[in-house]
């Protein structure tokens, strides 16, 4: 997309959304995420967290028995026997371990849960992914989309596996705790609910202040993943223009945002721990008091075994109510990331209306019938909507009548374009940056969809072809070039998965890349990593034009594709390309007049409008920008 006509970078990431919102339905689609490959496991986890909290509560309730029965009944005996007290204590060990062995499992359990989900979820994102438009891409910085793979996720992790059984398993140990404690005291029982109120008021207090501060904070991590990206795969260029030190203190900005978000955030998720233990602390205190000054005055018929058991219970009651408070931190945290990744599985996909095929064709007589194997023919299958059945043959007829496109609804970059490209002809796109050449490109192949106007391919809107039928009919070779982790062989067949290797080589020999290839250590099977850092630009670029022809497409699109190719190899990649050219429809784009002279029509652009446009000799004779930008008295900015 021509550079500044649209938001990018860190403006375009620092511009979305309100900062500090969780979005509604957040949890809900977290929690599907996580029943809807996990029932089994989670009904485990639940059984498990229901027989670890019975066990605790009854292990304490069991110190009254423990006491007032076994214990109590010994003091003051000459040759006390112990053999009771002992099976006593045996029985009380038996039901912690059980305990513990619950706790182990269901945490075991939900490690391995969580980690199948964030599968889940992944799978899904990058699902999505595939299916966003361009014009996502074009709007969200990289290293913020892949913080939504890297710390949202991860936020997610601690969620599912720590914070949700530990809510669960509070929640059972706070129910099971209270008809205890009931069941003990229900006097000293109200006493601790009124307490626990008051601790509760102060949790949630510093939680509603801190909540949206993690969200914020989620954002602020992206934003600065995102600043750090731009910056490792623009090192030449800081470097080039001394530009290090604008970066430090451009960085140390948007650091500087994530460092006081962080650190508010956990200023008030630190200060609730103490909080909420202390007064924890102090009621325990006020519950042992009370209790004694009860058990001294025979009120409510307490016990010495009875006090112990209450306080025990009265730290079991409080104590997860401190885990859930804590957690709430966590799973706000996870929120967060939630509710980022959702927005991005919320955007609308690339929609396609399109109902016309691409098939393999064959002739019978003056007529094209559908066929499986390939026989260098291609068709248009199109199914009309009166149900006639027509197969067009692709040639690479494409014309645009008067379109107007803007990538934003209130500015409008091309103005009623209008042009066609007969089967065979080389069309050229000449003018300065930001004029409109690769906008008309992104048109032809759908990367967006015009306004207002037509473009018909061999007669055909193309709004009706199936998107991924229309660009497998055309062939594209960038300014930037883009390899992937493989081997030659694999980035040349790229677009064709079947490709053999006879069509690998014959590719690469179209576009003269075949000889620097056998010059590399291993051929073919040379091993690319770092978008081909150990290949020159040249040759990533001979790469590139190899991958676009394999296919045998009709149409074939240039968008500078010799810019940053020196002249000695230039020449080498025009006899290629000019062999890729033969008998295609061809769009050019390009900064040298000199690749473009053979072209059929030249066509000069400026602020969306075509304002010439012919042959070279043409152009050269009418004496317009054309013949300025040729002589050199204009130049291309």
């Amino acid at each position: 997309m021509p550079r500044g006509e649209m938001p990018r970078g860190r403006g375009a990431a620092m511009m979305r959304g309100p900062r500090g919102k969780i979005n509604k339905g957040t949890f809900p689609r977290v929690i599907k995420y996580i029943t809807k490959n996990h029932k089994k496991e989670l009904a485990l986890v639940i059984v498990c967290i229901i027989i670890s909290s019975l066990a605790n509560v009854l292990g304490t309730l069991f110190l009254r028995t423990l006491i007032d029965d076994y214990i109590t009944p010994l003091l003051g005996v000459e040759n006390p026997v112990f053999t009771g007290l002992l099976k006593a204590i045996g029985m009380m060990a038996c039901i912690y371990v059980v305990g513990v062995l619950s706790t182990y499992i269901y945490q075991r359990v939900m490690a391995i849960v969580s980690q199948g989900v964030l599968r889940d979820i992944r799978d899904d994102m990058f699902d999505k992914m595939e299916e966003l438009p361009i014009r996502y891409f074009d709007t969200h910085t990289h290293g913020d989309i892949m913080s939504h793979y890297t710390n949202d996720t991860d936020t997610l992790r601690q969620m599912i596996s720590q914070s949700i059984p530990n809510f669960l398993s509070s929640s059972m140990s706070i129910l099971s705790t209270f008809f205890s404690m009931l069941y003990l005291s229900p006097i000293l029982t109200i006493f601790v609910i009124i307490f626990t109120g008051l601790v509760m008021l102060c949790s949630s207090t510093l939680i509603r202040i801190s909540s949206k501060y993690f969200v914020s904070q989620q954002k602020s991590l992206a934003t600065v993943n995102g600043y750090v990206e731009e910056m490792i795969s623009g090192q030449k260029v800081i470097k080039v223009f001394t530009h290090e030190e604008i970066a430090k203190r451009d960085f140390n900005k948007i650091n500087e945002q994530l460092f006081t978000d962080m650190f508010t955030a956990n200023k008030f998720a630190n200060i609730l721990m103490p909080v909420a233990g202390n007064l924890g602390n102090l009621e325990y205190v006020l519950v042992a008091l009370v209790g004694t000054l009860f058990a001294i005055n025979g009120i409510g018929g307490l016990t010495i075994g009875t006090i112990v058991s209450f306080l025990n219970l009265t730290k079991g009651f409080n104590m997860p109510i401190q885990q859930v408070s804590n957690q709430l931190n966590a799973v706000i945290m996870a929120l967060a990331g939630a509710s980022r990744i959702f927005e991005m599985m919320d955007e609308k996909p690339e929609t396609d209306e399109g109902y016309v095929t691409l098939v393999n064709a064959k002739k019978e007589g003056s007529n094209l019938v559908e066929c499986k194997e390939k026989t260098g023919i291609w068709a248009w299958k199109h199914l009309h909507h009166d149900g006639r059945l027509e197969y067009v043959e692709v040639k690479g007829y494409i014309e645009m009548h008067d379109v107007d496109f803007g990538y934003e609804p209130d500015k409008t970059v091309l103005h009623n374009v209008s042009l066609y490209a007969k089967p065979g002809q080389k069309i050229a796109f000449v003018g300065a940056t930001g004029a409109g050449k690769t906008t008309i490109t992104n048109l032809i192949n759908r990367f967006y969809d015009i306004e207002d106007g037509k473009i018909r391919y061999d007669g055909i809107n193309i709004n009706k072809i199936k998107k991924d039928d229309l660009r497998r009919s055309l062939g594209m070779v960038l300014q930037d070039t883009n390899l992937f982790t493989g081997t030659i062989k694999e980035n040349i067949s790229y677009g064709k998965e079947d490709a053999t290797d006879e069509e690998i080589i014959a590719a690469a020999k179209l576009a003269n890349a075949h000889n620097f290839i056998m010059h590399l250590p291993k051929g073919y099977d040379t091993m690319l990593t770092n978008n081909g850092a150990q290949l020159s630009q040249g040759q990533r670029q001979l790469l590139a034009i190899a991958r676009a022809a394999i296919n045998d497409p009709p149409v074939m699109i240039l968008d500078e594709a010799t810019s940053s190719i020196d002249t000695r190899t230039e020449k080498i990649v025009q006899d290629g390309m000019d062999k890729l050219m033969e008998g295609r429809t061809v769009f050019v784009i390009a900064h040298r007049l000199s690749t473009v002279r053979n072209s059929k029509a030249i066509m000069v652009l400026d602020h969306g409008k075509i304002i010439e446009r012919g042959s070279h000799d043409e152009l050269i004779a009418q004496k317009g920008q054309y013949y300025q930008l040729y002589t050199g008295a204009f130049e291309l900015d």
